[in-house]
């Protein structure tokens, strides 16, 4: 990688927890500066302005996620057990996997008016797991697991809106008391389905 493009990366990961807690509006280059110790003209070497920054910013938080997550559910043996994984990996909002909570849920919330670029970059991000909880759960129906009239993208909706529920819901109380309530439904759920 050369330098330029090392400092970059350097300047996203500094950036894109900050942006995830903080919000794109609420954060500024100054706030950035301050976390890489990088000069005003350095920043705007690599980035034209915050709108660039935080749309990288968001791409890494998505990015982040996902590898974590995947490094979860490929330790499952069963699709069962990638579901169950899936539930857990996202059971503790209060200590999120990524830094300022689930980035679809922030950025989201926060540019579902304002911007448009993040909140197709969010959309994608949705439909992505909605389309990954539907395939575990065909997959599990082609394995004889679940139940065949089990429909894979209606439930993959309702768990998906159902962990993010539960996420705003902690984050705003401060604990994880109703997402415990979601994931114990939504494992019952599944137990239902399951052969």
């Amino acid at each position: 990688m050369a330098k330029g493009e090392e400092t970059r990366q350097f300047i996203i990961e500094k950036a894109a927890p900050i942006f995830n807690t903080k919000g794109i509006a609420a954060t500024s280059m100054s706030d950035i500066m301050e976390a890489t110790k990088l000069s005003k003209g350095s920043m705007y070497v690599h980035f034209e302005n915050k709108e660039v920054l935080a749309c990288a910013a968001v791409d890494h938080n998505m990015k982040v996620l996902g590898n974590k997550l995947h490094s979860e559910l490929a330790k499952s043996k069963t699709a069962k057990a990638e579901l169950f994984a899936y539930i857990d990996f996202f059971s503790n909002p209060v200590h999120p996997p990524v830094i300022g909570g689930c980035p679809l849920l922030n950025f989201g919330t926060e540019a579902d008016d304002t911007n448009p670029i993040v909140k197709e970059k969010v959309n994608s991000g949705i439909k992505y797991n909605q389309q990954l909880l539907g395939s575990i759960i065909k997959k599990g129906i082609e394995k004889g697991e679940f139940k065949p009239d089990w429909n894979a993208e209606d439930f993959a909706t309702v768990m998906f809106a159902m962990m993010e529920g539960g996420h705003l819901i902690s984050r705003m109380s401060g604990n994880n008391e109703k997402m415990q309530v979601i994931t114990k439904t939504l494992k019952n759920l599944i137990e239902e389905n399951t052969i």
